[in-house]
């Protein structure tokens, strides 16, 4: 699968991640959208959690963001109808242009009970879910979704049958493997979690409150695992070498250099993720984050023949 040329450029290079923009019928999440499409930032990313009103928060954000893409990373396949996914898609398209992004994952065995459904084998169930995209009436485009891939073979399933895919919790070494795996033609997105506070201590502690519980969920310990952590990083909340290289903390030239990292090895945007900023949504951080703009969008052209088999560690 080649990537929609759009995809890059509708991405840009580097966008927000967001859990405060969910619930975007409140008028001061929509403020804030549009303030962020004013500050230049080329994409709005919320995360999918249950499917419920996801894509009605969309078209909300493309409504106040008239400049940039929403993407959703990712919506839990479990209990979401591909016909109505995909005729949502194609109302929002008609109303607001192709701007909106739609990133799929396999999720969990618990989703999939939760939404009375069979786990069964992660692959096949991708796999089977995106065939039923592609059947529907309005099917998603092929070059307008992603898959929240971590392992080697969801990647290449996300290779094959995406525009590409959208990792959480990874290193900039991990855009440099998968890179090297799928050639320059898939968009590798990651999200990256950002504190902006130059006290190691305090910063390490909001990284924890905010993504340290997803340090003990199987699929990412054995992602991590593959980037050369052990069990004496996986401890509960993470060790702090393990919090440094997943978090870019400090000043505004630490997330750009963690920015930078991410793009030289191979990633094609970044998706930002503020942690431990203003009660609601972050609005200093993400003005802050704007000093960042613009990120050219990498042209991939020349890629190495062949990805390590294993990696020494986290280059951070």
């Amino acid at each position: 699968m080649t990537a929609d040329p759009a995809v890059r450029s509708l991405l840009g290079g580097v966008g927000v991640w967001s859990m405060e923009l969910r619930s975007a019928d409140r008028p001061e999440v929509r403020e804030a959208a549009a303030e962020l499409d004013e500050l230049g930032f080329p994409a709005l990313w919320i995360p999918g959690l249950d499917g419920g009103g996801v894509l009605d928060d969309a078209g909300h954000l493309l409504a106040a963001a008239p400049h940039a893409a929403v993407a959703v990373g990712v919506l839990a396949l479990w209990g979401q109808d591909p016909a109505a996914v995909g005729a949502h898609v194609h109302e929002l398209d008609r109303a607001h242009g192709r701007r909106l992004v739609m990133g799929f994952g396999v999720s969990s065995p618990h989703s999939a009970r939760a939404a009375g459904q069979t786990y069964g084998k992660p692959l096949r169930s991708v796999g089977d879910y995106l065939d039923r995209l592609d059947g529907a009436q309005h099917p998603v485009p092929a070059g307008r979704r992603m898959l929240g891939a971590l392992g080697p073979k969801m990647v290449d399933l996300a290779a094959r049958r995406t525009a590409g895919l959208h990792p959480f919790l990874v290193t900039p070494d991990f855009s440099a493997i998968h890179r090297r795996r799928v050639g320059p033609a898939p968009v590798i997105a990651p999200h990256q979690a950002v504190v902006l506070d130059t006290d190691p201590a305090r910063a390490r502690a909001a990284a924890r409150q905010g993504i340290g519980m997803f340090i003990g969920f199987p699929a990412y310990q054995n992602n991590l695992r593959r980037l050369g952590f052990t069990d004496e990083d996986l401890i509960p909340g993470g060790s702090d070498r393990l919090i440094d290289a997943v978090v870019a903390h400090g000043s505004l030239e630490v997330v750009a250099r963690r920015v930078r990292e991410h793009l030289d090895a191979g990633a094609d945007h970044v998706a930002l993720h503020v942690m431990g900023g203003d009660p609601g949504l972050p609005l200093t951080q993400w003005r802050e984050l704007a000093g960042l703009l613009p990120v050219p969008t990498p042209v991939r052209d020349v890629v190495p023949d062949e990805a390590p088999e294993t990696v020494s560690g986290p280059t951070v």
